[in-house]
């Protein structure tokens, strides 16, 4: 995985066929969006700091808005 811009995230999430998964753990927020079973895309905030990140095809994807 690597870093995406938070806009590609948003964009990742808007579509509707894909699912998402969160999970809180003390601190931690984990966002996890899925295209059927294979994971595409997370978002991590731990106190302040919020990353995004995306497999190496997630442009594959994005929607057009």
């Amino acid at each position: 995985m690597k870093l995406i811009m938070k806009t590609e995230f948003d964009n990742l999430s808007a579509n509707s066929k894909h699912s998402y998964r969160t999970n809180l753990n003390t601190n931690k927020l984990v966002i996890k969006i899925y295209c059927g079973e294979q994971l595409i895309a997370k978002k991590i905030k731990l106190k302040k700091s919020i990353r995004y990140f995306g497999i190496d095809d997630y442009q594959n994807y994005l929607t057009d808005l």
